[in-house]
C-alpha cells in the first residue's frame, strides 16, 4: 500500500528516509494508489484562487513612478533597529531579517525597506503577522511601492484582484502544466510579468500553507551579478539592444484551459541591460519565461544570443540563492534586478498556498 500523509510526517526528522518516502509517494501517484489526506483544509480559505472568465480590465496606462528607496535614509534607522537581526545569505543577494514586523513600518520604514531590497535584491522576513492583517491592510502596505499589478490570467482573491494566488495540492498542479509536463526538470527562471510596459519592482510574497515534508522553496538569482560576470567587450555589445517580452503564450495557455484573460496580451520591447533607478546598478533584463527575441536580429542570431544568456543565468549557482519558507515567512524582492523559479519538488499529497502582491515600477531604462 502507498504511504499515507501520516506515515510520511512521521519520518520528517530523517532526511534520507524522507527522500525514500517521497520516491514511493511519487510512484504511487502515477499508479493511482496514493492515499490523500483530506482531513486538512486550507488555513486561509478566503485566499483560495478565484477564476472568473467574465472578469475584464482595461489596458494598463503609463504613470510617473518615483521609487520610495530614493528618499530613504541610507542608515535605515526605522527598519534596522537595534533589535533587528540580519543574516546575509550570499555576497550578491539575499538577507534574512528577524526582529521587526513589516506591519509596524511607517512611511520612512517602508522607504528604507525599498532601499534595502534594492541593495540586497531578496530579503526574507521571518515570524511575520503579515498573513493575518487582512487583504485591505496588505494591499495598503504594498501600494506604498507602486500601483498593484492585476494579473491577466492567474487566480486571484475574490473581491481583491490585486492578489496573485499560488496554489497547488493533490487536485491542482497548474505549474507543471504551464512549464511543460514532459520536461526533465521544472526550473523556469523568470521575472514576473516582464512583458508589461512598467513591470514590477518591490514585490511581496507570503506563505499561507506549505508542505510538511520540506520543498516548495523559491530560487532567486542576481541579474546584476550575472551582468557583472560578462567581459567588458561583451557588456558593450549588449548595451543598446532591446528584446521583446510577450504575454501571448500565457494568455493562450489560460484560454486553452477555459481560464480568464482579463486584458488582451501585450508584447513590449525592453533593453537587454537596464539600470536600477536608486542603486545605479546595471542588470541583465532577460528571462526564459517571457523574453522572445532580440529586436533587429535575425531569428538564428537572436536564438543563439538569448540561449547563451539564459544558460549563463541558469548555471550561475554562485549568484543564486534558495529562499526557504517556514510559517510566518514574507519574502520581498526587487523584480527589476532578479529572476526566480518555483521549486515543485514536493509530493502533491501536501498543499502549498501562497500569495503575491506585485507593485509596478518605472519603465525599464538603460540610464537614469
Amino acid at each position: 500500500m502507498a504511504p499515507s500523509v501520516a506515515q510520511i510526517e512521521s519520518v520528517v526528522s530523517d532526511p534520507i528516509q524522507v527522500a525514500k518516502e517521497n520516491l514511493k509517494t511519487q510512484a504511487a501517484e502515477k499508479t493511482g494508489e496514493i492515499e490523500y489526506d483530506t482531513s486538512k483544509t486550507p488555513s486561509y480559505p478566503a485566499y483560495l484562487p478565484y477564476f472568473d472568465v467574465n472578469e475584464k480590465f482595461p489596458p494598463l496606462e503609463l504613470f510617473d513612478h518615483v521609487d520610495p528607496g530614493s528618499r530613504a535614509d541610507p542608515k535605515k534607522p526605522h527598519l534596522l533597529t537595534p533589535n533587528v537581526e540580519t543574516t546575509h545569505i550570499s555576497p550578491y543577494l539575499g538577507t534574512e531579517v528577524k526582529g521587526i514586523q513589516l506591519s509596524s513600518l511607517g512611511k520612512e520604514g517602508l522607504d528604507e525597506l525599498a532601499l534595502l531590497v534594492a541593495e540586497r535584491k531578496v530579503v526574507i522576513f521571518r515570524d511575520q503577522d503579515f498573513k493575518d492583517l487582512g487583504p485591505e491592510r496588505q494591499i495598503e502596505i504594498a501600494k506604498h511601492f507602486g500601483p498593484i499589478h492585476v494579473h491577466p490570467t492567474s487566480g486571484n482573491v475574490k473581491g481583491f484582484p490585486e492578489f496573485h494566488v499560488v496554489y497547488r495540492d493533490a487536485k491542482h498542479n497548474r505549474f507543471q502544466e504551464y512549464t511543460g509536463g514532459n520536461r526533465i526538470n521544472h526550473t523556469s527562471w523568470h521575472s514576473d510579468v516582464s512583458y508589461e510596459r512598467q513591470p514590477p519592482g518591490t514585490t511581496f510574497f507570503f506563505i499561507l500553507d506549505q508542505p510538511e515534508v520540506g520543498g516548495g522553496d523559491t530560487l532567486f538569482l542576481s541579474q546584476v551579478e550575472a551582468y557583472n560576470r560578462l567581459s567588458p567587450e561583451f557588456q558593450k555589445r549588449l548595451e543598446g539592444l532591446k528584446a521583446v517580452h510577450s504575454a501571448v503564450y500565457q494568455a493562450d495557455f489560460s484560454r486553452k484551459r477555459n481560464g480568464p484573460v482579463r486584458r488582451e496580451p501585450v508584447e513590449t520591447e525592453h533593453p537587454l541591460v537596464r539600470v536600477h533607478p536608486v542603486t545605479g546598478e546595471k542588470a541583465l533584463y532577460v528571462n526564459q519565461g517571457f523574453t522572445r527575441h532580440i529586436v533587429g536580429y535575425r531569428a538564428e542570431e537572436s536564438e543563439y544570443l538569448l540561449k547563451f544568456l539564459f544558460d549563463h543565468i541558469s548555471k550561475g549557482a554562485d549568484f543564486q540563492i534558495r529562499a526557504r519558507y517556514e510559517p510566518g515567512t514574507v519574502v520581498v524582492w526587487d523584480n527589476r534586478v532578479t529572476a526566480h523559479s518555483a521549486t515543485p519538488d514536493f509530493s502533491s499529497t501536501f498543499r502549498r498556498h501562497a500569495v503575491r502582491l506585485t507593485p509596478q515600477a518605472e519603465v525599464p531604462s538603460e540610464k537614469f
